[in-house]
């Protein structure tokens, strides 16, 4: 009878897991899908509103860090947008790719991969999906495809795949540290 109870218990708590890395695969993959869609969606802009819009994101940058670019003339405001253009491009890059490298570094860690396989396995979709925005972007009017965007988008997916091989480490470092503490609160206690 006690043997029902506990294997009962075990199959619950198992289809409990079960349900829950289910859930949790399937919100990594949507996720992901998502921001994939709006790299795409960059990507499909024609060259003048793909311009216009890191136009808008280098003055926004420049109202937030550039000391009285905001009493600047007309004139000289958009010589300097224009100026950091490139730069701006560039970032914007780096940073969509770093943000999907976390999010699919997090989606092969939900299907259980881990360590140089895991890193592997999402940098090889990281640069495989940089190559192929890359190759998209040669049918969207007035853009071009340019293989230095694609080790760029390979840089920055690879920040994001360290990002949270760092944050699962230190996770892993403070659960141990925790166990460690209470296993010695544990000894003390049955020591008196």
């Amino acid at each position: 009878m006690e043997d029902n109870i506990q294997r009962n218990r075990i199959e619950t708590d198992s289809a409990k897991s079960g349900r829950k890395i289910f859930w949790i695969r399937g919100i990594f993959l949507a996720v992901t899908l998502s921001w994939m869609i709006v790299i795409f969606s960059f990507s499909a802009q024609p060259a003048d509103d793909s311009g216009a819009t890191s136009q808008g994101v280098g003055a926004f940058l420049a109202e937030l860090f550039v000391p009285g670019y905001g009493d600047w003339s007309t004139q000289r405001q958009e010589a300097f947008v224009e100026k950091i253009d490139h730069p701006v491009r560039k970032a914007g890059h780096l940073t969509e790719y770093a943000i999907l490298g976390t999010l699919v570094t997090g989606t092969v860690f939900s299907f259980g991969l881990r360590g140089k396989r895991a890193a592997l396995t999402a940098e090889g979709v990281g640069v495989l999906y940089a190559a192929s925005d890359e190759f998209h972007q040669l049918f969207v009017p007035g853009r071009g495809s340019q293989i230095t965007d694609v080790l760029i988008d390979a840089s920055g997916f690879a920040v994001g795949v360290a990002a949270v091989f760092v944050i699962f480490r230190l996770m892993s470092r403070y659960r141990q540290k925790r166990e460690h503490i209470a296993g010695l609160r544990e000894t003390e206690r049955t020591v008196r």
